[in-house]
This record gives structure tokens, sequence and C-alpha cells, in this order.
């Protein structure tokens, strides 16, 4: 099944097994590896049966991994956290944290967006400055598609206070894609609240955040709401990715 497992997954492209055929862990096409919940065991099952097994294992060490990062985020540097877990949970984890800031922020009207859009900037330049030092080949990846982020994030920020919006229901934030955690992952924008899907999805790059992206978001956001789905149409490289 090995060389088959990248049709039926995103990016679950081989997995480790150990000496009595238990598995412990996949890999991506990056070959970063995320260890699992709970041991795998497909000896003298149907494949259809430990594939299933598979599935919801990948899904149950996603969110681990996730709540991990999330819990870890207060106890150290960012820049050193960014490089401490896998790269799928650092840009959410950070969309989480980043969420769960603005929204705070918002409580010290104007000067408290103003004082954390000075913070992003902090961040920003601590990523550059680590993405200038020896990294691996997988902690640059997630740098650099962290950064990505980390620039769409500060651009909202910015946006909200010269703007002068200081209100957490304003249209202007939450038309945003934003991140909680709630005892799970829920992505909100607008009106729909989505629970994450905790689909593995490796390590790799990210595409610059436009704001036709901002606009994907909101549509095909709104259209899960309806049960529908949508096929961003357009010239290349205006962020339809």
């Amino acid at each position: 099944m090995q060389p088959h497992l990248k049709k039926v997954f995103e990016n679950v492209h081989e997995v480790k097994f150990d000496d009595g055929k238990k598995i412990l862990a996949m890999r991506s096409a990056e070959k970063e590896e995320v260890d699992f919940v709970k041991h795998v065991d497909p000896n003298k099952k149907n494949v259809e049966d430990w594939m299933g097994e598979l599935e919801s294992m990948m899904r149950l060490s996603v969110r681990q991994a996730m709540l991990n990062a999330v819990d870890d985020y207060p106890k150290r540097k960012r820049a050193e956290w960014a490089v401490s877990h896998c790269g799928q949970v650092i840009l959410n984890g950070s969309q989480i944290v980043w969420t769960n800031d603005v929204e705070k922020a918002f409580k010290g009207g104007i000067q408290g967006i103003k004082d954390y859009w000075e913070i992003l900037n902090t961040y920003l330049f601590d990523l550059v400055d680590l993405v200038r030092t020896k990294l691996s080949v997988q902690a640059k990846v997630t740098i650099n598609a962290l950064i990505v982020i980390d620039v769409h994030a500060k651009d909202i920020v910015e946006k909200l206070w010269k703007n002068n919006i200081n209100d957490v229901s304003s249209f202007e934030w939450i038309s945003q894609l934003r991140y909680y955690w709630v005892d799970d992952c829920f992505v909100r924008c607008i009106q729909t609240n989505f629970p994450y899907g905790y689909e593995y999805l490796g390590n790799t790059l990210r595409l610059v955040i436009t704001p036709l992206t901002d606009k994907c978001y909101m549509t095909l956001m709104g259209a899960l709401k309806l049960n529908m789905g949508g096929a961003p149409a357009g010239p290349a490289g205006t962020g339809k990715t």
C-alpha cells in the first residue's frame, strides 16, 4: 500500500512501521514526520479497516500536535517556538494566537490595536533574523510560510487602526479568516463557523495572500455554510490558490 498512500491522502506519502508491523508515524512528501498518538495495528485486518483507522489516527495526531503547539506558545520565545513543532500546526497555531490577541487588543481601543501592530512588527523582524541563520530544510520552509502569514496578519491589524476600527463585531474584523480554539479548532468568517478537519497537509510553501485571496476566503466560507463548493477563476498570480 505504501506507494499508493499519496493517492488516498493529501500529504501522507509513507508511514513508519516498527518491527511488529505496527504503524508509529506518518511522513509527508517533504519527509516531515509526525508521531501518532497511538499505534495503528494493520495485522490480520482488511485494508479498508486499517486504512480507516489510519485516517482517524491522522486526525487525532494532528489535533494533539496543534493543541501541544498552542499550549507551548506562551512558554518560549516565538522564534524558538516556530521551529519546535511541525509546519502545519505552527501556521494554524499562530493564527489561533493572533485571533485571540487581536480580540484582546480591541479592549484597549485604537491605541490597543496600534500597540499590537507594533508587536507584530517585532515578531516579523525576529522571523527575518531567524531565517538568515542555519536552519534545517523543514524549518526554513515553515518559517518562510509563517512570514507570509505574519505579513498578512500585520497588514490587517494596520488597516484596523488606520480606519479607526475598535469594535470586535465590525465587518472589517469578522470578514477575516479567524481561527479559534474552543475544545477544538474552529475557523470563522462572517457568519460561518466551521470545524477544522485536521487533515495532514505536510510542510509546504505558502503563496502570497492578496486582497483576492481574502475575497476567496469569504466567498468559499459562505458557500460551505450553504453546503456548496466553489472554483475560483481568473488570471495567474492573483491569489486564487
